[in-house]
C-alpha cells in the first residue's frame, strides 16, 4: 500500500537525518582533546505478518516461507568508540595522556566524580591541579608556588623542585578509573562522562598497574575522530536519505493515480 510506504519511508528519511546529526557532532570535535566519536546504531521495526511461515498451504502441504511487510527502522543506540586519539607534543608539564584504558577522575561543583580522558589540566589560584572547566582534580593535587619545576611519573607519582631543597618533594599520586562497559557511560559534555549501571562501578588503582593504563607527561590525547572517514559516512548517509524520499515520491504518484482513477 502506498501510505504504508510513505511512513516505512519517512522512518528511513529520520534516521538518516539522525545519523548525519551524529556525524555532525563527530567532526565538531574532531579538535576536541579526548574526544571520543559515536556511531548510531539502527533496527528494524515490527513487521506485519500476512501469512505465517509454516501455515497450511493446503490439506497436504505447509507454507515453507510467510509473508511479512515491514514498517521501517529506528535509532535504538549511539555507540561511543574507545580507541586511542593521537598523541599531541606540547610541553606543559601539567598535560597529560592516559596510554591504555584509565580515566581521570574530577571533582565536579555539585561534589559528584566525573570522568575524562582530556588530561589537559591547569593551575587555580590556590595552585590547585582543575581542568580548564575548573573541576578539582581527584584526588586533589595542589602545586606550591615556590616550585620550580613539575614532574609526573608513569604510575602517577607527582613531585615537584623547590628552591633550597636537594631532593624532589612527592606531594600526591594521580589514580586512574577503569569499567567494565565504558561505552556504557552517559556523557556530560566538557569532556566528562558519568558511571551509569551500563558502565559498571569504577575501578581505581594507580597508573601502570592492572591495565589501566600508563601516564606520559607534556602531551595530550587528541580526538580519534576520522575527518575522512566522517565525510564518506556523511555521503553515505545522505544518498540513502535521498533514497528513502524517492520512495515517497513513488509512493505519492502511486495515491496520485488511484485518486484520477476513481475521479
Amino acid at each position: 500500500m502506498p501510505n504504508r510506504a510513505l511512513l516505512t519511508a519517512a522512518t528511513g528519511m529520520q534516521v538518516q537525518q539522525q545519523n548525519v546529526d551524529n556525524i555532525a557532532n563527530n567532526l565538531a570535535n574532531a579538535s576536541t582533546n579526548g574526544f571520543k566519536r559515536t556511531r548510531i546504531e539502527f533496527q528494524d521495526l515490527m513487521y506485519q505478518n500476512m501469512r505465517a511461515a509454516g501455515g497450511a498451504a493446503n490439506a497436504s502441504t505447509n507454507l515453507p516461507v510467510g509473508l511479512q511487510i515491514g514498517m521501517g527502522a529506528r535509532s535504538i543506540a549511539t555507540e561511543r568508540l574507545f580507541a586511542q586519539g593521537e598523541y599531541k607534543q606540547t610541553g606543559n608539564p601539567l598535560d597529560l595522556v592516559v596510554e591504555g584504558s584509565g580515566f581521570f577522575q574530577v571533582r565536579m561543583a555539585n561534589g559528584d566524580l566525573a570522568y575524562t580522558r582530556n588530561g589537559s589540566f591547569h593551575l587555580n589560584n590556590q595552585g590547585q591541579v582543575v581542568t580548564a572547566s575548573g573541576e578539582f582534580l581527584e584526588p586533589a593535587i595542589t602545586i606550591p608556588t615556590e616550585a620550580t619545576s613539575v614532574t609526573v611519573g608513569n604510575d602517577g607519582t607527582v613531585s615537584v623542585t623547590i628552591p633550597g631543597q636537594a631532593n624532589d618533594q612527592n606531594i600526591g599520586q594521580i589514580q586512574l578509573a577503569i569499567f567494565a562497559n565504558p561505552a556504557g557511560m552517559e556523557a556530560l559534555g566538557r569532556n566528562l562522562f558519568r558511571e551509569t549501571g551500563a558502565s559498571g562501578q569504577a575501578t581505581v588503582g594507580s597508573p601502570d598497574s592492572n591495565g589501566i593504563g600508563r601516564l606520559s607527561q607534556g602531551m595530550v590525547e587528541g580526538s580519534n575522530v576520522n575527518v575522512v572517514e566522517e565525510l564518506v559516512n556523511m555521503i553515505s548517509a545522505q544518498r540513502m536519505y535521498e533514497t528513502n524520499s524517492k520512495v515517497i515520491s513513488a509512493a505519492d504518484r502511486m495515491l496520485g493515480t488511484i485518486n484520477q482513477a476513481v475521479s
